[in-house]
């Protein structure tokens, strides 16, 4: 066996890393791109001190331009057993390979230039990959609401028969809240500022130094990083890192998706209890190891599972935020390195899991049109009332009447497990004679305008989405496990 295969199983890997998530999202949370991250920052803060005026060659601007991805871990792991501090490790291994610039490198900057610029950049990016995700979970429902916009299903309150909606009309509650969703993934994208170059304790006082004391360069600094990094918005004022609430913040919003995709989830796991609607079933899948008949809805109790993990862990920068004492305290680091990540993480793992599902709905007419004439009897017994009245009957007379059928229907069903012969009371009661009771019993009749809002929400919400986000919106693969 492989020495690297054997090592890789026999330490723990987050499941998150090893089995969910796709690798889009792995390599944003990879050391190559954190590190990598790092020694742009780095040769971009350099090369706005030159264009500023410090003492900076073109030679050193080059030795580090040339050595951005190929970083020695092994190297950098000996510095920081030394050092025990991750960013000197990383100054000292990069200005072994730039050794014209070793002497530059990090210039008046603190820890944190490059690791809250860092985690930024990396939640903007992040953000962007969710917010592709998202596009196709909100596509992939709502060609699923299309589809299914005119077929009668039964509603449920309490999770107790209601009145009628259609199962495109329920698809468009789940998809609407994965707009919601969106909306806010869009807002906090654009929200973001650039932690920039703020010192130690956020006052700008080395660069201050450094400049002589011209404010207005320490000021052009700023703007010049923000702009080589890609942001047009800076944070106006920090303590040592950019407010905690900033990760806070984007934490609640991946929680949303979280709260949206369990919504999801369970809607369909209780819908496959019924033999309404089942979730993408593959042909060699085992549903049990013990039951063979089994078609376990396995995929939406997966995101159920790990959307629980998502919205529990996005309290703690919440907790985070509020821990940072004046300019700032180090018990924030250890923190975000796990709570940042896994939320990024889960929240790409269930979006897929729910894209992969939504455009694989299996829905069975048949057994939704039988368990909606169960107990159709009992909903359509207004209409029975209005028409009796309609007719020349009196109201209280005919509520009585169908009170009284309908309890005694109900015991049958109940008590003695036979169907539901309500409608045969009501036919063979003089009072409804004169009603064509088969008339209005038909399942189309009680939707309201369920069609109607489903064709609306598409054309309404969703067309602009798909307009916006054309290039995004593509077929999800299938899931490996």
């Amino acid at each position: 066996m492989n020495t690297n295969d054997t090592e890789k199983h026999s330490t723990y890997r987050s499941p998150l890393e090893s089995r969910y998530t796709s690798i889009e999202m792995r390599e944003l949370f990879s050391d190559k791109k954190k590190f990598g991250t790092w020694r742009r920052l780095w040769t971009a803060l350099a090369e706005a001190q030159q264009s500023l005026g410090l003492e900076i060659s073109d030679e050193q601007i080059a030795q580090m331009r040339g050595h951005l991805d190929d970083i020695d871990y092994d190297g950098a792991a000996g510095y920081e057993k030394k050092f025990r501090h991750d960013v000197m490790a990383h100054i000292h291994t990069f200005g072994e390979v730039a050794p014209a610039a070793a002497g530059i490198i990090h210039l008046g900057a603190t820890s944190q230039f490059v690791n809250c610029n860092t985690d930024i950049i990396q939640m903007r990016e992040g953000l962007e990959i969710l917010i592709a995700k998202t596009v196709n979970v909100i596509d992939a429902l709502a060609n699923f609401a299309n589809e299914h916009r005119d077929l009668p299903t039964l509603g449920f309150t309490h999770f107790q028969p209601a009145q009628m909606t259609t199962v495109g009309k329920r698809a468009t509650l789940w998809c609407m809240d994965f707009v919601r969703d969106l909306r806010d993934l869009e807002y906090r994208l654009d929200a973001l500022e650039f932690r920039g170059v703020k010192g130690t304790t956020g006052t700008q006082a080395s660069f201050l130094a450094l400049f002589d004391g011209d404010h207005e360069k320490v000021k052009q600094l700023d703007k010049i990083l923000a702009d080589k990094m890609g942001f047009d918005k800076i944070a106006p004022v920090t303590g040592q890192t950019y407010s905690r609430k900033v990760d806070a913040a984007v934490a609640q919003t991946l929680a949303g998706i979280g709260a949206s995709v369990h919504k999801f989830c369970n809607d369909i796991r209780l819908l496959a209890h019924r033999k309404e609607i089942e979730e993408p079933f593959a042909k060699s899948q085992v549903g049990s190891s013990a039951m063979a008949y089994k078609r376990n809805p396995m995929r939406c109790e997966r995101a159920t599972g790990i959307a629980r993990f998502l919205m529990d862990v996005s309290v703690s920068p919440l907790h985070t935020a509020a821990e940072q004492w004046l300019e700032r305290t180090l018990d924030d680091s250890s923190n975000k390195r796990l709570a940042i990540a896994e939320s990024f993480l889960a929240a790409d793992a269930i979006l897929m899991i729910v894209a992969n599902v939504a455009e694989g709905m299996v829905v069975y007419p048949a057994v939704i049109a039988t368990n909606a004439n169960a107990e159709l009897p009992f909903m359509a017994t207004e209409n029975f009332i209005m028409a009796g009245v309609k007719s020349g009957g009196d109201r209280q007379e005919l509520h009585e009447s169908i009170r009284t059928h309908s309890m005694a229907a109900g015991e049958q069903v109940k008590l003695h497990g036979r169907p539901n012969d309500l409608i045969e009371r009501v036919k063979n009661d003089p009072l409804f004679a004169k009603i064509d009771i088969d008339s209005l019993m038909d399942p189309a009749t009680f939707i309201g305008r369920a069609s109607e809002q489903t064709t609306e929400f598409i054309a309404e919400v969703v067309a602009p989405i798909r307009k916006k986000y054309a290039q995004l919106i593509c077929k999800t693969p299938d899931l490996d496990i």
